[in-house]
């Protein structure tokens, strides 16, 4: 592809010459004389004059460039579309291995691809261009919309519900019990009959490894274009609103809420029945234990206004100097205070 036509199929502005041939994308310090890099983050610009990228995606022209440039609103954007331009992932062709097994009660969609060691149950409803790589599970009484993508040992548990374009990576798992056990007297745990579902709306990718439990009543709900990271908890009877994003070994504990567009960034651990409002976002290894605000930005555990732990994170070394202080300051206070007069002898 030259680098007109990328420029036109992306929408951006071109520097450079247009007949450039483009055969690949690259990060800044791989990228060779056919290829494309970007430019996101201004912190990275020095790096630009030892790039030998064919041509870069910025945000704006830079002077003194030997690469071709391609100006654009949204660099890091425009690299993604680009690189889904020369690079699609095999697809296998449609139809059902001779090793899987689909209940005569199941109904898939046209242009499915179902692979070797793959089981769908009764009544499942799969809708078009569905693709289950070799040992998905789907169980009984399932349904799930178009364009889904399950890799291997993928497992939906019964009578879930999964929307249209859902991905789920591989060892994910959809709808397994949540953990809810009550004590009796004598101190053994009887187990909480989990009979609620797990729903994933549109659009929803789910990283490697990750599970989100079943409600014990009700649902466990994650919402349209949210992305989940692997190795994450998403406990019973929760809700991930619309285009989360949640990083790798986060937990939440059960009924907890997040509203639109809050992050959650890796290892956070969230307490249940506590909302995040839309926005927030919450940084690494916080854990949270109280509702947070509508577009707070938190950190720490426990968790509280990321300039305020800053502050706080910068003086903890010094705790002990300033302790060795206090205690010299006191101990100089009591001296004075014994060699002052008395007014009243």
């Amino acid at each position: 592809m030259n680098l007109s036509e990328l420029a036109a199929a992306l929408g951006c502005g071109l520097r450079g010459d247009p007949a450039l041939e483009i055969t690949g994308v690259a990060g800044m310090e791989q990228a060779g004389p056919a290829e494309l890099t970007f430019l996101a983050n201004p912190k990275y610009a020095h790096k630009l004059k030892h790039t030998r990228a064919g041509a870069v995606l910025v945000t704006a022209p830079v002077e003194g460039l030997a690469a071709a440039q391609l100006i654009s609103s949204n660099p890091y954007l425009d690299f993604a579309r680009a690189l889904a331009m020369f690079y699609q992932p095999p697809r296998p062709k449609p139809g059902v291995h001779p090793l899987a097994w689909v209940a005569p009660s199941a109904s898939l969609g046209d242009n499915a691809s179902i692979g070797p060691f793959t089981v769908v149950g009764e009544n499942v409803v799969i809708g078009h261009n569905a693709v289950l790589h070799s040992h998905v599970v789907i169980y009984e009484g399932s349904s799930i919309g178009d364009d889904f993508y399950a890799h291997s040992h993928a497992v939906v548990r019964e009578h879930c519900r999964i929307g249209n374009r859902v991905t789920l990576q591989n060892g994910v798992i959809i709808g397994g019990d949540g953990y809810g056990f009550a004590k009796h007297a004598d101190g053994t745990h009887a187990k909480i009959v989990q009979s609620g579902v797990t729903v994933i709306e549109d659009d929803v990718e789910i990283q490697t490894l990750t599970s989100v439990d079943r409600a014990s009543v009700g649902e466990t709900r994650v919402k349209r274009g949210a992305k989940i990271d692997s190795l994450v908890q998403i406990g019973h009877g929760c809700v991930v609103g619309e285009d989360n994003i949640i990083c790798a070994q986060t937990g939440l504990a059960g009924s907890t809420i997040l509203g639109k567009s809050v992050l959650l960034a890796g290892q956070v651990g969230v307490s249940g029945h506590l909302t995040i409002h839309d926005g927030a976002v919450v940084y690494a290894q916080s854990g949270v234990g109280h509702d947070v605000p509508p577009g707070s930005v938190i950190s720490g555990s426990p968790a509280f206004e990321a300039r305020e732990w800053l502050r706080a994170i910068t003086a903890f070394p010094k705790l002990p100097e300033i302790l060795r202080t206090m205690r010299n300051l006191e101990n100089r206070l009591a001296v004075l205070e014994q060699k002052e007069p008395n007014p009243h002898e």
